[in-house]
């Protein structure tokens, strides 16, 4: 964007659409090396037109996310702004505004049946949401409605500041809260995640939601090859998840879009420079690991899920064809 200000008015690219949102949207304040902008959006609920995915509409109340993780998949989604650095995405967040206004109006689209997922894009209690509140807001309205399915998805302990408006959403509606926890190891989910909460934070959010009535669970995507993905890695989340009262876990394996790559490849040269090689060959044609890979994650996960007891739980929140909310992988085009 900063390159633009040196082109002469009749030589600067048009904006349209998001990009010309965002270009009028007006400095709230700075942090943290993070600039916050208004982003005055004409639309909050978006629907899904693709079939494979499991929800039909999605929310995301702020563009750009602080938690900064290197693997994220939806730093593309700054692109939309004629932003290309995708550094951009952890320091250029866009907060959505009259959201809630917004969303009572579109709710009358929904019709029965039709999941709504929160959080698909960026998270929806990352910091930006301890002071503008945009999420608890959208919640709120959510809750003066009956018979929505809604699902949520987050790193962050800051959800339990909600635990009010989410039970009044759950008494006549059908609401699933996932926390996103790759790693129990607090030393690489720094480096993955440097903004992130702790993943024992995490799990102690998991535990106070289910002690609440809410129905919590764990998300463990992405699995990072080499780094989050041996086996005894996993035991110990499905193991602490099962002790933390979580109705479900599930984990889908790492995927890189070439945004995300242009991120995380750097990372891995500085911080695992044994396993880069591995991964230019991996991802060197393909977004997605093979399917061998993916296959053996699912069979290991049903396998650990049985051990601790949490199959019937997760068989019954997933209704047998797919979880509760999407998966990293599902999630890639939002």
């Amino acid at each position: 964007m900063a390159s633009l200000l040196l082109l002469p008015d009749s030589d600067k690219p048009k904006l349209v659409g998001i990009a010309r949102l965002a270009a009028e949207g007006e400095s709230l304040r700075e942090g943290h090396n993070v600039e916050y902008f208004t982003l005055p959006v004409r639309s909050l609920l978006n629907r899904c037109t693709t079939a494979r995915m499991p929800f039909t509409w999605t929310i995301n109340p702020y563009r750009g996310c602080e938690f900064a993780c290197k693997y994220c998949y939806a730093r593309y989604t700054h692109e939309f702004m004629e932003m290309r650095n995708g550094v951009d995405f952890e320091r250029k967040i866009y907060v959505k505004q009259h959201a809630s206004d917004l969303l009572r109006y579109e709710l009358r689209q929904v019709r029965p049946g039709e999941e709504i997922a929160i959080g698909t894009a960026t998270d929806p209690y990352q910091p930006a949401e301890r002071r503008y509140e945009v999420t608890r807001a959208i919640l709120e309205e959510l809750a003066l409605h009956q018979g929505l399915e809604v699902g949520i998805v987050s790193k962050s302990t800051l959800i339990l500041r909600d635990v009010d408006v989410l039970k009044q959403l759950a008494q006549h509606n059908r609401l699933f809260i996932n926390l996103t926890i790759t790693t129990l190891n607090a030393d690489v989910a720094r480096i993955l995640e440097p903004r992130a909460p702790r993943p024992d934070l995490r799990l102690d959010a998991v535990r106070k939601l289910n002690q609440a009535g809410l129905a919590a669970g764990v998300i463990c995507a992405p699995v990072v090859p080499g780094i989050t993905d041996s086996p005894r890695d996993l035991e110990a989340l499905v193991r602490a998840t099962a002790e933390a009262g979580g109705k479900y876990i599930f984990a889908n394996p790492l995927f890189l879009k070439p945004c995300s790559a242009a991120i995380f490849l750097p990372f891995l040269e500085k911080e695992f420079p044994h396993l880069v090689e591995s991964y230019r060959q991996r991802f060197q044609e393909r977004a997605f690991l093979p399917k061998a890979y993916r296959t053996r994650i699912s069979q290991l996960m049903a396998k650990l899920r049985g051990k601790y007891r949490i199959v019937n739980a997760y068989e019954r929140y997933s209704q047998s064809t797919h979880p509760p909310i999407a998966s990293e992988a599902q999630l890639k085009l939002f």
